[in-house]
């Protein structure tokens, strides 16, 4: 019974990051995707520090926000295969807090600017890409992220001790 009952709440954390990543990227397409672009919702990318049901809550979270804004098929599936090495990659690195910002920024620093020129026809280099790519993730992440991590360090027992694999 109690394993039915840490599946379920496991689920529904995800679900609600999930929804969280989609309802914080929609409102601001216009400027979430191109060559140029800021996510708010990848700030949601610090989560797996805090449970496991975060890797799939904002990778399915990236992949809703992709398809629902009627991004190209290559984006959906290359840029939420970029949130899930990001967040794969940040829960391992979930004993130290300070890093788990790194991966998701490094991921898509090296994947959506193929994405851009292939999925979009963006014409910049590829390292200019990579660039603005790389600073938006940099400030979504390493800013808000840290910021929202910062946050969410006090109440983490209250939030997130149920919720575990």
């Amino acid at each position: 019974m109690k394993e039915n009952q840490n599946k379920v709440t496991f689920l529904a954390y995800g679900a609600v990051i999930a929804a969280l990543y989609v309802v914080l990227t929609l409102p601001f397409a216009s400027f979430a995707f191109g060559a140029i672009q800021f996510r708010f919702a990848e700030a949601l990318t610090i989560l797996p520090f805090f449970t496991p049901a975060a890797v799939p809550g904002v990778t399915i979270g990236c992949f809703l926000a992709n398809l629902l804004a009627g991004a190209p098929l290559l984006d959906v599936v290359f840029g939420s295969l970029a949130t899930l090495i990001g967040a794969l990659l940040s829960y391992r690195l979930r004993r130290h807090k300070w890093l788990v910002c790194l991966p998701p920024i490094l991921s898509n620093t090296l994947i959506v600017p193929w994405v851009l020129r292939f999925a979009y026809g963006v014409p910049d280099a590829i390292l200019y890409l990579m660039l603005t790519v790389g600073l938006s993730e940099c400030i979504a992440i390493g800013l808000l992220g840290n910021l929202l991590l910062i946050a969410l360090l006090p109440v983490k027992q209250q939030l997130f001790a149920r919720c575990h694999a």
